[in-house]
């Protein structure tokens, strides 16, 4: 059973930036991948970022360039590095991870998920 738990939300002015996290537990195989999702009022959930268990790493492009995702495994942590946030990246952010190294970022290819942790960028 894979347990994820998502920190590091909050409130923060547009051009700021925020780190949010995600503590996974039950990654018992070394082949996995982990990625951010978010979903704003009234969208879908869209991918953000994915990293494989061994590195790869894959952005979509509303982020690219922005947001920075990377883990500590360790520490069994995930992590979101996102700057120059705007109002439209406000949104609940969820993490998510699957025994798989397609560095997907469908929403319908991850089995595990958080709870969400908000982000809201104010103007």
């Amino acid at each position: 059973q894979v347990q994820l738990v998502e920190s590091g939300g909050g409130s923060v002015q547009a051009g700021g930036s925020l780190t949010l996290s995600c503590e996974a537990s039950g990654l018992t195989s070394s082949m996995y991948q982990m990625a951010w999702f978010r979903q704003a009022p009234g969208k879908e959930r869209e991918g953000v970022a994915v990293i494989s268990s061994i590195g790869r790493r894959k952005y979509a492009e509303v982020v690219k360039g922005r947001f920075t995702i990377s883990q500590d495994k360790a520490k069994n942590t995930l992590y979101l590095q996102m700057n120059a946030l705007s109002p439209d990246d406000t949104a609940m952010y969820y993490c998510a991870a699957e025994w798989v190294w397609d560095l997907s970022l469908s929403k319908s290819d991850y089995a595990w998920w958080g709870q969400g942790t908000q982000v809201t960028v104010s103007s």
